[in-house]
């Protein structure tokens, strides 16, 4: 399952300063999130952050690697009445304290699942650990022939296809709700960076253009008219 050797914490790869892009995959899953939430691969907690602004009744962050006394360190900060509880180890190990304490409704994976050696049993246990009815959010880069510099750098094991995605879950014993790929226009920019030149950066002012000029834009237009292609796949799925 989550292997914290592999793993050391996904904050560059998710864009943690990258505002708009994690609003974006936010308010596509805001619509199907309960109240009782887990995200695991926590980072230094800027998603986080944004899950607290929905005001839930309890948020269980997993985070494996040395970026847990950075969330430490956020949490600390936090004004919040939702009731938070951290822990510093790999999410198979937490998962039955989590569900016995918590009864997880919700379940999220930002940039966080193609780290993982057997996705398709952290998919299951996944399952085993939410309430009924309960749903997974899973979002991970897509594409296989995009897997380039940047992936191998910061310890992905896959890219993935939508089809490949939705088959896991399904035989994990989620039902899908929503799979969609998501920023299509990120695809030739990775392709040319991490594929042609093999660059293993992001630099932050580049993303940062990105995020303010382009997210917007590229919001309304799959919003309007859903991409036959993308970087990255978002998925919700709910406990069958």
């Amino acid at each position: 399952m989550t292997d914290a050797l592999v793993y050391e914490g996904r904050d560059l790869e998710a864009m943690s300063f990258a505002r708009n892009y994690h609003r974006w995959i936010l308010d596509l899953f805001r619509p199907y999130l309960g109240t009782r939430l887990v995200e695991v691969g926590a980072g230094s907690g800027s998603f986080s952050e944004m899950l607290l602004a929905l005001r839930p009744e309890s948020l269980a962050l997993v985070e494996p690697s040395g970026m847990h006394r950075q969330l430490v360190e956020a949490a600390a900060s936090w004004q919040t009445e939702t009731r938070v509880t951290i822990f510093n180890d790999t999410f198979d190990r937490v998962a039955a304290r989590i569900r016995d304490a918590e009864l997880p409704d919700s379940i999220i994976y930002v940039n966080v699942l193609e780290h993982v050696a057997d996705d398709e049993a952290e998919l299951a246990l996944v399952r085993e650990t939410l309430c009924e009815k309960g749903r997974a959010f899973i979002f991970v880069p897509a594409l296989s022939w995009l897997y380039g510099s940047f992936d191998a750098m910061v310890g992905h094991r896959r890219r993935y296809a939508r089809p490949e995605l939705r088959a896991k879950c399904e035989r994990a014993g989620l039902r899908i709700i929503k799979s969609i790929y998501f920023d299509a226009a990120g695809v030739l920019p990775w392709w040319v960076k991490y594929r042609v030149l093999r660059s293993e950066k992001m630099e932050p002012g580049a993303v940062k253009f990105y995020d303010d000029f382009c997210v917007p834009t590229l919001r309304r237009i799959e919003a309007a008219v859903a991409p036959p292609f993308g970087k990255n796949i978002l998925l919700v799925a709910e406990k069958a």
